[in-house]
């Protein structure tokens, strides 16, 4: 049987898509770190040394980033992280309020067939992580427990487009600032929410979801208003 030779041009793809994919992931842990700040210049070549990679990739991850609204290319300039405004945090949560309500009758059709329980162990992880003192974990699991919604709701693409508009929140605002709230109020309304569409209640449901989504959303803008009015105000 002759053997099946394997092209150069394709391994090498293969192999630049794997140093980009790299790169991608190694800058998005540093903005999710806060290791970079809205507003800052992006240098490729510094990237590409304290990520251990030529310059190449990280220039490639750069426009994926880009592409996502994260970052912004000046011609001549560079690359900067978009600034904080107001008007994008809001957005964020009006369309995620959009999104996960629109959802909640495929969630509450999804319960049977191993639904419900998905969304209890969400939950579960959820709670624990509002007894870790570590801000990042429960960031993630207050994701994971939204994104549950979608994926008991059948819906990959709503799912994917709620993990962009918390990429957006996640990578370019403090985990302070999203958290400004008591974790405990967050796992009570949670807890509303999940044991309404558990009940099948879609209104009741809708109603906790709303008003949860907006209260986060109201108490995210208040902090930012009040961190930039500070920032403009004082001089040291």
């Amino acid at each position: 049987m002759a053997k099946s030779r394997r092209s150069p041009g394709r391994d090498a793809s293969r192999s630049s898509q794997d140093h980009t994919g790299r790169a991608y992931q190694g800058i998005r842990q540093m903005l999710f770190f806060n290791e970079i700040t809205p507003g800052q210049k992006l240098h490729y070549r510094d990237l590409a040394e304290r990520l251990g990679m030529s310059p190449t990739p990280v220039a490639q991850a750069l426009k994926l980033l880009e592409f996502q609204g994260l970052v912004r290319h000046e011609p001549n300039r560079g690359y900067y992280l978009e600034p904080v405004r107001l008007e994008e945090v809001r957005e964020v949560y009006d369309l995620r309020e959009c999104l996960e309500v629109g959802l909640l009758p495929d969630v509450i059709a999804g319960l049977d067939g191993g639904g419900a329980d998905k969304l209890q162990k969400a939950f579960e992880c959820h709670a624990a992580a509002t007894r870790e003192r570590y801000l990042k974990r429960r960031l993630l699991a207050d994701m994971e427990l939204h994104l549950a919604f979608a994926t008991v709701a059948g819906r990959p693409l709503a799912r994917w487009m709620l993990r962009q508009l918390f990429d957006r929140l996640y990578l370019k605002y403090k985990a302070e600032i999203l958290f400004y709230r008591p974790m405990e109020t967050a796992e009570a309304e949670h807890r509303v929410i999940l044991d309404r569409v558990l009940a099948r209640d879609l209104e009741g449901a809708r109603e906790a979801m709303e008003s949860h989504i907006r209260s986060v959303r109201d108490h995210v803008i208040d902090d930012i208003r009040r961190n930039l009015e500070e920032k403009s105000t004082i001089v040291f």
